[in-house]
């Protein structure tokens, strides 16, 4: 029987379909490993912003974390919107059961400028949770919090991701560009040596989920057994065609497009 690549994604949800547990699990279908979900938060969200947002209770997170552990071989799994301490801690207990590489998307405010993790949570995330990571994947303003230093040059940015490896017990850590100006440039730091990743920047609004999406597919990619120089690269080329063929939807930033990589397939 052919192994099948599993990836799971714990997160809260986007009823608009472009970020959050949706973004993933469409990505994880369309890379081709089969996807789980753990739900932390029922957010009510569209390409505008966010409205509300509903806490799933701890117990339940618990037994939907058990669920799949207990019947389910993990491959990778990554973590999104852990929106407060005692969901983080719930999540840190069982991470040494799952043992699968971990990719974290250290979500902290929307596209749309929203907050989508308590402050509090912020501190607990870097000390508690960073150091089980295989992979962190911070855009600058998330690499500054977990840091604690401005980043105003691609060299802090390089900086931000040696520190995050070896200050604070990441893995591994991918300091996305997204902010700056010029070329998309991503830096991958591995513990050992520094890697750097560019895109011609896409001009377009339509990037709602962008920073959920690269990391499902990161995710995916690793489950699937490929390194993690290699799951990045092939990250980098999955959200970076789905920003390309992006499309407006809705009256805000609009969403990328999760089967883009499809579109490439059919062409070759």
């Amino acid at each position: 029987m052919e192994k099948v690549a599993t990836a799971l994604t714990i997160a809260g949800t986007d009823p608009s379909g472009g970020a959050g547990i949706q973004a993933d699990l469409k990505t994880f279908q369309e890379v081709q490993s089969y996807g789980m979900s753990v739900i932390t938060s029922v957010v009510a969200q569209n390409t505008t912003g966010v409205q509300a947002i509903h806490h799933v209770p701890l117990e339940m997170i618990e037994q939907q974390l058990d669920a799949v552990i207990s019947d389910i071989p993990i491959l990778a799994f990554k973590t999104g919107m852990i929106a407060n301490i005692d969901m983080m801690k719930v999540i840190a207990e069982k991470i040494p059961q799952i043992r699968a590489p971990y990719v974290m998307d250290p979500v902290m405010v929307a596209t749309s400028g929203d907050a989508l993790i308590e402050a509090e949570a912020r501190d607990f995330l870097r000390e508690r949770l960073l150091p089980f990571t295989s992979l962190v994947t911070p855009n600058i303003p998330e690499a500054e919090f977990l840091t604690g230093e401005k980043i105003d040059s691609t060299d802090d940015m390089k900086q931000a991701a040696v520190v995050l490896v070896e200050r604070f017990g990441a893995g591994a850590a991918l300091v996305k560009g997204g902010h700056m100006e010029g070329e998309a440039t991503d830096f991958l730091y591995d513990g050992s040596s520094l890697h750097t990743f560019s895109s011609e920047r896409i001009d377009t609004k339509n990037t709602h989920g962008t920073g959920c999406t690269y990391s499902a597919a990161i995710t995916a990619y690793l489950s699937q057994g490929l390194n993690l120089y290699e799951a990045v690269k092939a990250g980098k080329h999955f959200v970076t065609a789905a920003i390309a063929d992006s499309f407006t939807l809705g009256s805000g930033h609009g969403p990328t497009n999760h089967w883009a990589i499809r579109k490439e397939k059919v062409k070759q």
